[in-house]
């Protein structure tokens, strides 16, 4: 549901050294897509697992969002004033193909948490599983682009998936429309989420408030909109049916302004391939 691509992006929105970009990419990073967010609450699927040359992708994956630069500018580069900062890996930084033509355009006013419901291993594969979801989305579903707008990976690195100026992309009975999307890499049935992933998610969310005006407490998990899948894990569920997520949220929010710095060209190339090499 993405608009039809403009070309890759490698405009950097503030020159970011390579040794800051590198410790900020470290507290926030990006997610993958794949089919097991459709789940049944009742069904297993067996995945096979994932390897240097890219992740197993299934059928009944839930999209991810792919395609061009968001069309809603993230803030601009003011991390000097924010009490929250984080780098926001562009597409061209994962290897993205442009989205295709078409897509749903809306207006966010609520925010959904997914996972990939496959186990990432080392996390220096999140990029080829980025890759692979997107041509699954694509090439099987169909679909313009990666499902969701952006990806947590287990470093609590954020990458920018489909442009927050559409609608994502569903196998599960309810409409994306309205909903920015994050998506956690991992199988939250299966391992624990980690303290920077949630962070990171905490940050994206964060950021989606405070951009598109919404209230922190429209945020819901996949399964409670679409209550036959499991998604996001019941690991990761548990911090947001506690209100963990939600307070981390608030607390982020009521600190000041949260900026994710959206970096592109050689800076992101560089955090990318520090992210691969297993940094």
């Amino acid at each position: 549901m993405d608009t039809p691509p403009h070309g890759r992006d490698d405009a950097r929105p503030e020159l970011v050294s390579r040794r800051r970009l590198l410790r900020l990419a470290g507290g926030t990073g990006a997610a993958a897509i794949v089919s097991g967010c459709s789940r049944s609450v009742t069904q297993s699927a067996t995945r096979p697992s994932p390897s240097p040359t890219g992740p197993a992708t299934t059928a009944g994956t839930d999209a991810s969002p792919a395609a061009g630069p968001p069309a809603q500018p993230v803030a601009p580069p003011t991390s000097l004033a924010s009490a929250a900062s984080a780098v926001l890996l562009c597409r061209d930084a994962w290897g993205a193909r442009p989205a295709r033509p078409g897509g749903r355009p809306h207006t966010i006013t609520r925010m959904t948490l997914h996972h990939t419901a496959v186990v990432l291993g080392d996390n220096s594969y999140i990029t080829a599983r980025l890759r692979q979801h997107q041509r699954y989305h694509q090439d099987q579903l169909g679909w313009i682009d990666i499902a969701y707008h952006v990806s947590v990976d287990r470093n609590g690195n954020i990458f920018e998936l489909r442009t927050t100026q559409l609608a994502g992309d569903t196998n599960t009975n309810y409409d994306p429309a309205g909903h920015f999307l994050v998506v956690c890499e991992g199988d939250f049935d299966q391992e624990a989420v980690s303290e920077a992933q949630l962070h990171g998610a905490a940050l994206a969310f964060a950021w989606a408030a405070q951009t598109f005006g919404i209230a922190s407490n429209s945020l819901a998990g996949h399964r409670d909109v679409a209550p036959a899948t499991a998604c996001p894990g019941a690991n990761l569920y548990a911090h947001l049916s506690s209100g963990d997520l939600t307070r981390r949220i608030d607390d982020l929010l009521a600190a000041g302004a949260v900026n994710l710095q959206r970096v592109c060209g050689p800076e992101a190339a560089a955090t990318v391939a520090a992210i691969e090499a297993g940094h």
